[in-house]
């Protein structure tokens, strides 16, 4: 920490409280959706996946643009928040946290949708033949059954947190010890060619990103594309 800017240390508290809100939000939300989209037949099963994957192809800045009129004042949701009390979310730590887990989604929801399709049927017709309803078996079969996706897509809900930037810039802006994260402190020190402090801050971000996919492979055994390390491609 001593390396660190005064502003530069509140970055990093709000990118680590951001990012693990972030990331106990996502697991909430996208372990019934993820289980919803391995099990169910519906016909809005496509379309859920597509707009689930959306953050993949979309440029964050769109999400944070549109994100940005709906709970502005004037929006739908602006207007919600401000009829419960809550007032304006943009420019706050709860509106980074809401584009957060919208632009963070599929790296969550993904991991476990296929976590919970490689479960497959029989440990699950199994618990009913015991009569456990459909959440008990979501929650003592399908969970523990599911748990290198549920590592998997903690990591990488995580980690994708703490590496945003066009989403949290278009709905927090960049206002220090409110709104400001690492990503927004990084770039406000190369734009004031401040290189020093840069260095510190993108070494340390490029540290722990590698550290994350150490952990996550080890942690998983899955290495690149889902195969076990140390296994021989034919």
């Amino acid at each position: 920490m001593w390396l660190l800017h005064p502003e530069d240390a509140q970055a990093l508290w709000l990118t680590a409280k951001l990012a693990a809100v972030t990331t106990m939000v996502l697991l909430v939300l996208g372990a019934p959706l993820a289980w919803w989209l391995a099990r169910t037949r519906s016909v809005w099963r496509g379309p859920v996946a597509a707009v689930v994957a959306l953050p993949l192809v979309l440029p964050p800045t769109v999400i944070g643009f549109y994100l940005l009129l709906l709970l502005g004042p004037h929006g739908p949701g602006g207007q919600l928040t401000q009829a419960l009390g809550w007032g304006l979310l943009p420019f706050t730590f709860w509106g980074l946290v809401v584009a957060s887990v919208l632009h963070s989604l599929p790296f969550v929801v993904q991991p476990l949708h296929q976590a919970f399709e490689a479960i497959g049927d029989a440990p699950l017709e199994a618990a009913a033949t015991l009569r456990a309803g459909p959440w008990d078996r979501f929650f003592s079969v399908a969970l523990p059954l599911a748990r290198p996706g549920l590592v998997t897509a903690s990591v990488l809900g995580f980690a994708h947190t703490v590496g945003e930037f066009g989403v949290v810039l278009m709905i927090g802006g960049n206002i220090p010890g409110a709104t400001q994260v690492l990503s927004m402190a990084l770039y406000g020190h190369v734009e004031a060619q401040e290189m020093a402090q840069a260095h510190v801050l993108a070494a340390g971000m490029l540290a722990f990103g590698f550290s994350v996919m150490c952990v996550l492979y080890v942690v998983t055994g899955r290495g690149p594309g889902g195969a076990p390390l140390g296994a021989r491609r034919a």
